[in-house]
Formats: C-alpha cells, sequence, structure tokens
C-alpha cells in the first residue's frame, strides 16, 4: 500500500541520514494539517448527524424535474464553486456522502455522482484558497488573486463543460 510504502521511505531516509529530523519536522504546513483535519471532522460530524442525507433532499427538491445529466452537471458546478472557498478535502469528504444521497433519491447509479465529486474537489482554479498547492504557490510565487481567476475561471468552466458531458455519456 501506498501510505505504508511513503512511511518506509521516509523512515529508511531519516536512518541512513539522506534527510534529519528538523528538516521533515519544518517541511510539515501546520496550517495545511489543521485544514484538513478540519476538514475530515467535520464531514464526520454531519454524516454522523443526518445532515448529509438532509441536504441531498433539498438538492433533489432544487432540481425536481431536470434529467439526471443536467442534475449531475449543477451538482458538479456547485461542488467546483464550494471549491474555491473551502479545501477539496473538505469538498470530497463532506459531498461524497451527499453525492451518493442524490444518486439514491434519483434512482440512478451513485458512480458518476462519486466521480462528480471526485473531479469537482480538484478543479479548484479560480482561488488559491481550494486546492493546497495552489495556497502553496500564492505566496511563494508572488501571485496576486486576480492572477487566479483570470486563468482559472476560463479553465474551472472548460473542465466543468468537459467532465459534465463526459460523465453524461458514460452513464446516463
Amino acid at each position: 500500500p501506498i501510505l505504508a510504502s511513503a512511511l518506509a521511505g521516509v523512515v529508511l531516509m531519516l536512518l541512513t541520514r539522506c534527510l534529519h529530523w528538523d528538516e521533515a519536522w519544518s517541511a510539515i504546513d501546520t496550517r495545511l494539517v489543521l485544514l484538513i483535519v478540519t476538514s475530515l471532522a467535520l464531514g464526520t460530524a454531519l454524516s454522523g448527524t443526518g445532515a448529509t442525507d438532509w441536504i441531498a433532499a433539498q438538492f433533489v427538491r432544487l432540481v425536481e424535474g431536470l434529467s439526471p445529466a443536467v442534475i449531475l452537471a449543477l451538482f458538479l458546478l456547485l461542488l467546483g464553486i464550494l471549491n474555491e472557498f473551502i479545501s477539496n478535502n473538505a469538498v470530497a469528504v463532506i459531498f461524497t456522502p451527499i453525492g451518493i444521497g442524490i444518486a439514491e433519491q434519483l434512482g440512478v447509479p451513485a458512480l458518476p455522482f462519486v466521480l462528480a465529486v471526485l473531479f469537482g474537489a480538484n478543479i479548484g482554479f479560480i482561488t488559491p484558497i481550494g486546492y493546497q498547492t495552489n495556497l502553496l504557490v500564492f505566496t511563494a510565487g508572488g501571485y496576486k488573486f486576480t492572477d487566479f481567476f483570470r486563468v482559472g475561471a476560463p479553465l474551472l468552466i472548460l473542465m466543468w463543460l468537459t467532465l459534465s458531458a463526459a460523465l453524461s455519456l458514460l452513464y446516463f
């Protein structure tokens, strides 16, 4: 498994002194770790309280009468937009059970909605907030917020249209 391989690699690098403990420790971005941990906690809380089922029901009620392909496209767009303001980890953890709930309520396969979450959680191009790599290069590269919007908005639209079409053609 990749987790075991990665841990074994780090341990070997530390034991052979290719990497020193202080270098490894200083490479950990605590803001990023906290962001991921709180996202996982929020997702667990939402699932445990039944909030994800309620959100899925409200989404289905709002899009009632639309075809599954259009609903999937709207769901993917919603995820892409939310990913601009919250981390991709939070989007994935929170919206996977919501996507499954939407599919169940529509009586369609869950896989395209799970894939929509997967893709929607990774198309955060408009702001540096949506994806960790964007956040890391934002300051280091001297970028401005508007740089992300200028390049990211057309890319988000292109990815949304392409992914919506591909998922719809493959599953509906």
